[in-house]
């Protein structure tokens, strides 16, 4: 079947393309560097053409409030009307484990809208829910120092191998509508200070983390459940330490 995979060039995208395709699927890659550009609605309707499935596992250039909410409204939005016209069958959407509890979040307003959207189109959905991949922990990191200090809360976290959670959006992708939400998750709990520092260690990076439970997460206060699946999620394989290992 034709899979097109908006923010195909990305992390998560590229390795969708390369799974689906391996697996006798047409998977075409759509971002603005390939022509398609979801906020313009610049070449939707083309790429679109014979798809039955759409994969959506773009992301906001901006996370600033007012900006992450525009980008996620509009090309939502010019997306599944795009779809319609086209007659796709299957809209699949990556976003995150969590987002209903961190509305105080701009950015997990913006998913929640996104998700909201989704639900109301009328076209056939999957969302996949993963809980923070190992590669953004560097970005946790960043958003959470303050000169040489990295402030988070002792909360627990299952983080998650980008390449399991590929896997598991495509096979969401090439199966029934599930109608609702697939969780996906790493093997182990971490708590989510303790996590950082570890990759911080890893790296040789001299900033000191400091255990803090009021500490912001991307603008909203944690509890200690926040960021972990309900029970049903799908575990994946691939531990933290050998990932970490691999990259050095």
């Amino acid at each position: 079947m034709k899979i097109v995979v908006i923010g195909g060039t990305g992390l998560i995208g590229s390795k969708l393309v390369a799974k689906l395709n391996e697996h006798g699927h047409e998977a075409v890659p759509a971002a603005p560097n390939t022509g398609v550009n979801t906020l313009t609605g610049e070449g939707l309707a083309e790429v679109l053409t014979g798809a039955s499935v759409v994969i959506d596992v773009s992301n906001s250039p901006s996370f600033e409030d007012d900006a992450v909410m525009e980008f996620f409204r509009t090309a939502t939005t010019n997306l599944l009307k795009a779809e319609a016209n086209a007659g796709v069958t299957h809209h699949v959407a990556l976003s995150v484990v969590g987002t209903e509890r961190l509305q105080d979040s701009g950015y997990f307003r913006a998913k929640q809208a996104q998700e909201g959207l989704i639900k109301d189109s009328g076209i056939p959905y999957s969302i996949v829910h993963a809980t923070q991949f190992f590669e953004f922990m560097k970005g946790i990191a960043e958003a959470a120092t303050d000169g040489d200090t990295v402030r988070l809360a002792p909360v627990k976290i299952r983080p998650v191998f980008s390449d399991d959670v590929a896997a598991t959006v495509g096979r969401t992708a090439v199966g029934t509508p599930v109608g609702g939400v697939v969780e996906v998750a790493g093997p182990e709990e971490f708590q989510l200070d303790e996590l950082i520092r570890k990759g911080l260690a890893a790296k040789k990076d001299p900033r000191q983390v400091v255990t803090d439970v009021h500490a912001p997460y991307f603008g909203a206060e944690l509890q200690e459940t926040t960021l972990l699946p309900g029970p049903d999620a799908h575990i994946a394989e691939t531990r933290f330490a050998d990932w970490l290992a691999q990259q050095r």
